[in-house]
């Protein structure tokens, strides 16, 4: 009998009244059994919260930092185990869900390494001007009060922890939704976090059912709302609660561009392996993962064939063994969606060239060129293993290209000119350029977030735990200056 999973209440452990299951993708079998808060436990873990945000924010930096420190290392020691873990309840290969471990205990070491530096202060001295004469303004960070972090199931600790770790490092207290299909990755980060001496009510782990989440949402003791996931429920989210301050890292349908300078056999065989690695890793259930290509007239006849290889290289089946390069889908639902997307886009006039297949909540990798500029899966992110290619004439119809999107998360940039990269940055309309690279690579401690319908606020640790406090001045008057 599988036992049940407790969530975390105020940083003890706690049941409920009710419990799901969560199940792999892979093979539908019972990864685990979930216990759900009641609404008085959801109650009791932001009264907690809202009462010891004073005392939290006051708490010393090495005090925070130590346990973020403290979890960086767990994360490490359990590698093996969390990876696993992600692998059953996601369905992703194990060697990727291995990566995205590595990835979170960078985020809590960059979040100890803030912690200790964030908020030191800034003077100004105000005598510029003669009203100002011998006055000095002091100005800090604070924290605008709890967080409410909503986690979505692509990347199920990675997600969580840069919810969680940018708060506990600000000093805020914080109160993670994990999602649903993913809860228990999100909840072992509780048994780290209750390994420390973080004061009660700092932090709570509540996987509560979505339709439960308006009530939350919506509740005036959590100022901050940070939220990764759909663009339908971001946008619903920051609509209903126009007087509170929202981050949304919303979708994208990343593009990756490849200039005719990026021409020699070596650079395309390059690209070509990139694109189809970054286009499937993850089952493409990435905001950043390769959706389209966009290769100039005088390379596209040379990179399609070895983009199309590449594709069909890629390992597909089990998620547990460490050969496989793509493994199914969040659900066999999410699949079906894919599935109808390409169906309209070929019935359209769309090219098929390998892929197109689905088993259960597997779909196969898939490439297509000649896709209608209105087919779905031109226009919208696909979320899943699905790449469309495009020819265009220059550098100026390529940027336009990946322009042509209401969408502006990231884009990759396959050139070797430096002033062409400096023409990309300023003229694609994205969160981040990557020179020389797909659109897929992101460094947990930069900046990142999007454009356009991409969202709004930005990620990369110091940088939400400037969304997460406000500054506050402190004029000091009659000093000597």
């Amino acid at each position: 009998m599988t036992s049940t999973t407790a969530f975390w209440l105020a940083g003890r452990q706690a049941t409920g009244e009710t419990t799901f299951d969560v199940t792999s993708p892979w093979d539908g079998h019972t990864v685990g059994t979930v216990s759900v808060p009641t609404d008085a436990q959801v109650e009791e873990a932001v009264s907690a919260a809202h009462a010891v945000r004073e005392d939290f924010a006051a708490t010393p930096a090495h005090t925070r930092a130590a346990a973020l420190d403290h979890v960086s290392r767990r994360l490490v020691e359990r590698t093996e185990e969390i990876a696993r873990l992600i692998s059953a309840e996601n369905g992703k290969p194990v060697k990727w869900a291995r990566g995205e471990v590595g990835r979170a205990v960078s985020v809590f070491r960059f979040a100890a390494e803030e912690a200790r530096r964030f908020n030191g202060g800034e003077a100004q001295r105000l005598d510029t001007d003669a009203g100002g004469q011998g006055r000095l303004a002091f100005t800090r960070r604070f924290p605008k009060g709890v967080v409410l972090g909503i986690a979505p199931f692509n990347f199920p600790l990675n997600l969580c922890a840069h919810k969680i770790a940018p708060a506990i490092a600000a000093g805020a207290p914080i109160i993670l939704k994990p999602a649903p299909a993913t809860p228990l990755s999100g909840l072992i980060l509780g048994e780290l976090l209750a390994e420390t001496e973080l004061p009660a009510g700092s932090w709570s782990i509540l996987p509560v059912p979505n339709d439960r989440m308006p009530a939350l949402v919506q509740d005036e003791r959590l100022p901050v709302i940070s939220f990764t996931g759909s663009e339908t429920v971001g946008y619903a989210i920051m609509d209903s609660v126009p007087r509170k301050h929202c981050t949304l890292e919303l979708g994208g349908n990343g593009a990756a561009v490849v200039l005719a300078d990026f021409a020699s056999d070596e650079d395309l065989d390059r690209a070509a392996q990139r694109i189809a690695t970054f286009s499937n890793y993850q089952g493409g259930q990435s905001c950043i993962s390769v959706q389209r290509v966009i290769a100039d007239a005088s390379v596209y006849d040379r990179l399609l064939p070895r983009i199309v290889a590449a594709v069909e290289a890629q390992v597909t089946g089990d998620p547990n063994d460490d050969a496989t390069d793509v493994g199914p889908l969040v659900s066999e639902a999410a699949a079906q969606r894919v599935e109808s997307w390409v169906d309209e886009a070929t019935a359209a006039g769309a090219k098929l060239l390998t892929g197109g297949k689905r088993d259960g909540a597997s779909y196969a990798p898939t490439v297509l060129t000649d896709v209608p500029a209105d087919a779905t899966i031109a226009r919208e992110e696909v979320f899943g293993p699905v790449l469309t290619v495009q020819k265009v004439d220059g550098e100026a119809a390529a940027f336009a290209a990946v322009n042509d999107s209401k969408y502006g998360l990231q884009a990759g940039v396959f050139t070797h000119d430096l002033q062409t990269a400096f023409r990309a940055h300023r003229a694609l309309e994205v969160g981040g350029v990557v020179i020389g690279d797909v659109p897929s690579y992101r460094a947990d401690q930069m900046p990142y977030g999007g454009a356009k319908q991409s969202g709004v606020g930005r990620e990369g640790v110091k940088f939400a735990m400037d969304d997460y406090t406000y500054e506050r001045v402190m004029v000091l008057t009659g000093l000597a200056l």
